[in-house]
């Protein structure tokens, strides 16, 4: 008992000593708690600071590897201009001389240069990468003689010109490109002045590629130059050039054209656009240059190449002048109804019969089809290389005619003996200018000289891609030797008379034949001499789609229809049902 007292009153001494000193005790816990927290805190920052210096260690290790191994490295800051390309075109030295002087102003902005002959320039490679090379071009291009491209840019721009007008490409082909043009002139030619900058400048539009600022010339003729020569021209658009690269490589957009209500731009996302467009439809409205809307190219192709519309989306401002053309077409064609009609088909005509006829082709149309680059031939054919042509030329790919059968596709001749179509498809990309008929109510040409001039010219057209970059030798001359006949350029070939003549002609000279008709002919289909292969275009499945689709002209366009298409199946031939 005495022992136990002993421990308690042991244990309690001790125990009232802690109570009574409990203060010390605290303020002993609370300090090492706060000097275990500030330690944390501070080791915590440490490691973050460490970190941090280890990141840009790493990242400043990899610049440097990366820079060492030849690629670029990352930006601090967004780049707007990655340089700039300038192109020129000259005949005389002048548009070089330019380019020098150009490139050596925008090489002094820290910025870089390249200049580039077109001749040596593949567009068809290399220009769709300047929608996404961020860099800007610039084209110097004189006219030479008769409005036409100097010899080292002729390439260029016959190939900017059917890319600008063929629907494969697409509206959108250079969409992101980013472009300035300069063309060199002389103000006393007065029907061809600067038409080479002015069509350049119009193509690239065209495909959606995007205008720096707006078109400048200069002008050889002192009387006239705006800065009293063409040199002085030329450096006055090269200042406003080098003032608007600068504001570019800032990412500044471009300022107001002044046209919006109060100076106040209503959309600035678009105003560089609206502004660019606007400068253009009003230089063209200043410039007189109508566009004119005829047919223009082949079943094959699908797709106008050479005519001066924008496929088949036109500008509101244009419609008048498209109306107008459409209006004029149509009164010839009346006129032409009054006149000519003369019955069913005929395969012989009386000699005063045939005075009276008129021709299929209009003044009108044959101006704008040899502008489109047809070579017409006579008074209702006509003859035009193919893209497939041009692109087997050049090594590359042929059509499905190529794939399927080994057709070679660069020793094809594309052509047709009729215009003239029973059909006013809702498809049609020629604008429905073209002629049309049931029958046979023209002037006739003799088959003989259709296939010597259709021969001729399309080696003519062969004999232009001579010299030009990519085209292999072997295939240039191989190309002048028809050994194909695509009968499919434009219209109905089998309205044609004689065509059972011209078929054999073209079979007699080695030449195969592919045949390509509406199904609404199935008199002509029954009648028709054996050919290579024969097409029939099936446009739709029924009598009311039919007449929706494709239009036809006859009446009975259905049972023409359905007979054709058992017409095909008689003939016992290689033949194609074409959906």
């Amino acid at each position: 008992l005495d022992a136990s007292v002993d421990v308690w009153s042991y244990f309690y001494a001790h125990l009232m000593s802690l109570w009574l000193n409990r203060f010390y005790i605290y303020t002993s816990a609370a300090l090492g708690i706060s000097i275990w927290i500030c330690f944390q805190f501070i080791t915590l920052k440490i490691k973050k600071q460490d970190e941090k210096s280890r990141q840009k260690l790493t990242q400043l290790k990899v610049t440097e590897d990366v820079l060492v191994n030849g690629y670029t490295g990352p930006k601090a800051m967004k780049v707007y201009v990655a340089g700039v390309k300038i192109f020129y075109g000259s005949q005389t030295g002048t548009a070089k001389g330019f380019a020098t002087v150009l490139a050596e102003a925008i090489l002094s902005l820290n910025l870089p240069a390249e200049i580039i002959n077109m001749r040596d320039y593949d567009p068809d490679d290399c220009l769709a990468e300047e929608a996404t090379s961020k860099n800007i071009c610039v084209f110097l291009v004189a006219t030479y003689t008769d409005g036409q491209p100097t010899e080292n840019a002729a390439w260029f721009c016959k190939w900017l010109e059917e890319a600008a007008n063929d629907f494969r490409f697409g509206k959108t082909y250079l969409k992101g490109m980013r472009y300035a043009v300069f063309g060199l002139g002389n103000s006393v030619y007065v029907d061809h002045y600067n038409t080479v900058g002015k069509n350049l400048d119009k193509w690239l539009w065209m495909l959606s590629a995007s205008r720096v600022m707006t078109r400048a010339e200069g002008d050889c003729n002192v009387t006239k130059s705006k800065h009293g020569s063409i040199e002085a021209d030329f450096g006055a658009w090269k200042a406003k050039f080098l003032a608007r690269l600068q504001a570019l490589c800032k990412g500044e957009r471009e300022p107001c054209s002044g046209n919006c209500k109060k100076g106040k731009c209503k959309s600035k996302g678009k105003q560089s656009k609206e502004g660019s467009d606007h400068e253009q439809r009003m230089s063209e409205q200043e410039n007189n240059e109508v566009e004119e809307l005829f047919e223009t190219t082949s079943e094959e192709e699908l797709g106008s190449e050479e005519d001066g519309s924008h496929n088949s989306v036109i500008d509101v401002e244009d419609l008048g002048k498209m109306m107008g053309h459409m209006k004029k077409a149509k009164k010839e064609r009346e006129v032409e109804e009054e006149t000519g009609r003369t019955g069913p088909f005929q395969q012989s005509i009386g000699k005063n019969e045939e005075r009276e006829r008129r021709e299929m082709i209009t003044p009108s149309l044959r101006d704008a089809l040899t502008k489109q680059g047809y070579k017409l031939i006579g008074s209702h054919s006509g003859v035009k290389l193919c893209r497939w042509t041009k692109s087997m030329l050049r090594g590359r790919g042929g059509c499905y005619k190529h794939t399927f059968y080994g057709i070679e596709s660069h020793r094809c001749m594309e052509t047709t003996p009729s215009l003239a179509c029973a059909n006013k498809c809702v498809f049609c990309w020629r604008h429905h200018t073209n002629p049309v008929g049931t029958e046979w109510r023209w002037k006739m040409d003799q088959p003989e000289m259709i296939l010597r001039e259709a021969i001729e010219n399309h080696q003519s057209l062969i004999k232009q891609f001579k010299g030009v970059p990519g085209v292999r030798v072997d295939r240039f001359e191989e190309g002048l030797v028809v050994k194909h006949c695509a009968l499919s350029l434009v219209g109905e070939p089998i309205m044609y008379p004689e065509i059972n003549t011209f078929i054999k002609l073209l079979h007699c000279h080695k030449i195969s034949s592919f045949l390509v008709t509406n199904a609404q002919f199935p008199v002509e289909i029954r009648n028709l001499e054996p050919v290579t292969q024969l097409y029939v275009s099936v446009d739709a499945s029924t009598k009311e789609s039919l007449k929706k689709i494709d239009r036809p002209l006859f009446k009975d366009f259905w049972q023409r229809f359905l007979d054709s298409l058992k017409a095909l199946a008689k003939k016992e031939k290689r033949d194609i049902y074409r959906l």
